[in-house]
C-alpha cells in the first residue's frame, strides 16, 4: 500500500501556550499511542493491545508507520469508494432528512466496509480524518469487523 500523502505542513505552523511553543503534530519527533485491535486485525497482530511509537504526530503518520511494520492495511483501508460502501437491506435516507453534518473521508482515505479506525473512542471521520492530531497516550482502535445494530 502506498503512503497516505497529505498536503505539506507549513514550517511556521506552531501553537503558542504562554511563552512555550508546541510543534505542529507533523513536526513532532515521536509519539507513542496505545493500540487496540479487534477481529481480523487482532488475528494479524502479535497481541490485541500494544504500545506503538512512531515519527510524527498525526493519524496519517501513525498508519504509515504501523502498516510498514504490520501488514494490516488491506484489512482497514479502502482503495476505492466502492471498497468503502456496502448495500444494506434498507434504503438510505434522503440527505435532507439527516440531521447534523454528514461527510466522509476523501477517496483513498476511507476505511473498508465494516472496518473503522477510532481515536480515543471516536471515529476518525468525526475528527479530522487521517489528519487527526495524536498525542502521547492516545488510544487508537483498529476495528474489523465493526457491526452496529439498532
Amino acid at each position: 500500500m502506498a503512503t497516505l500523502d497529505a498536503a505539506p505542513a507549513n514550517d511556521d505552523e506552531t501553537t503558542a501556550t504562554g511563552t512555550d511553543e508546541t510543534p505542529h503534530p507533523a513536526d513532532r519527533a515521536t509519539t507513542t499511542v496505545e493500540v487496540r485491535a479487534t477481529g481480523k486485525v487482532r488475528d494479524a497482530l502479535p497481541s490485541h493491545s500494544l504500545s506503538f511509537t512512531f515519527e510524527g504526530g498525526t493519524l496519517r503518520a501513525f498508519l504509515d508507520a504501523f502498516f510498514a511494520e504490520y501488514e494490516v492495511a488491506d484489512l482497514l483501508l479502502a482503495e476505492t469508494d466502492a471498497d468503502a460502501t456496502t448495500r444494506g437491506w434498507a434504503d438510505a435516507p434522503e440527505p435532507d432528512a439527516l440531521r447534523g453534518t454528514w461527510y466522509r473521508n476523501p477517496e483513498g482515505e476511507q476505511t473498508r466496509t465494516y472496518a473503522r479506525i477510532c481515536v480515543n473512542g471516536r471515529f476518525n471521520e468525526t475528527l479530522d480524518g487521517l489528519d487527526t492530531e495524536l498525542a502521547d497516550g492516545d488510544r487508537v482502535a483498529l476495528i474489523n469487523p465493526f457491526l452496529y445494530c439498532v
